[in-house]
């Protein structure tokens, strides 16, 4: 009886280098695909909505983005622009920026809200904003509906720190200050005296003002216009009202 031998089968290395060109070739093609896609037009930015500011001109928000129609679209972070406008303009609170395929790119600002004006050496009035900054209003329209500060060096270190203090009041409490000057003390160096438009003068200091709000709301609200210090000790006295020409002629 006779053994059968197995036929063997030839090796398929032609169907193994079909299948390593073709993986080749789609590797090349997908190559060129993407050369041409970054390339085109597509790719790029073709344009940039800017909105919420007002202080701040588009321009200087596009120059802190460093970002310009043409630019790569996939050649940014958004969240690291966001932080470079925050970080560049000191008018600027907080910026939200999105993109949309193809190349559309908006950008959202919030700018630091308004807390008092000032008049500057050149006599135009200034808007001083919650976060520090001072901008000029020259050639805007505005309502001078919040405090003036006057008498103040550009240099006071208080002046930014009273700023920032004036953003946390209420709107409705902060419409009611007229203006507010320095009247610094050797036990407080950042006293202040405020003016306030129903006809109260308040002495208080900058880092006692936000704990003696209460008081003076409550003040206003219930007491004649007045002066009122809120320092260590709490103390009003209302305003002595001056004779009446029948009460001169009387005493004569």
């Amino acid at each position: 009886m006779s053994d059968h031998i197995p036929v063997l089968r030839e090796p398929q290395a032609r169907r193994r280098s079909n299948r390593k060109l073709i993986a080749v070739l789609f590797l090349l093609f997908l190559i060129l695909l993407s050369v041409l896609f970054f390339n085109s037009s597509i790719s790029k930015i073709s344009s940039i909505t800017i909105s919420g500011n007002y202080f701040v001109t588009d321009e200087e928000i596009l120059d802190a983005a460093t970002l310009h129609v043409g630019d790569a679209f996939f050649g940014f972070s958004t969240d690291e622009v966001s932080r470079q406008i925050e970080e560049g303009l000191d008018p600027i609170q907080g910026a939200v920026m999105a993109k949309s395929f193809p190349g559309k790119v908006s950008i959202h600002v919030q700018e630091y809200p308004t807390v008092a004006f000032e008049i500057s050496a050149r006599g135009e009035m200034t808007a001083i904003l919650a976060g520090g900054a001072q901008v000029d209003l020259q050639g805007r329209e505005y309502v001078v509906d919040k405090p003036v500060l006057s008498m103040w060096e550009a240099d006071d270190p208080h002046k930014q720190e009273l700023s920032r203090l004036l953003g946390e009041i209420p709107p409705e409490q902060l419409a009611d200050f007229s203006e507010i000057i320095p009247y610094p003390s050797t036990s407080y160096p950042d006293r202040i005296k405020i003016y306030t438009r129903t006809q109260f003068e308040v002495i208080t200091a900058i880092s006692l003002l936000r704990d003696k709000l209460s008081t003076l709301h409550a003040v206003v609200e219930t007491q004649e216009p007045g002066k009122l210090t809120l320092l260590l000790a709490d103390t009003y006295t209302p305003y002595v009202p001056e004779p009446s020409e029948s009460e001169d002629s009387n005493e004569n």
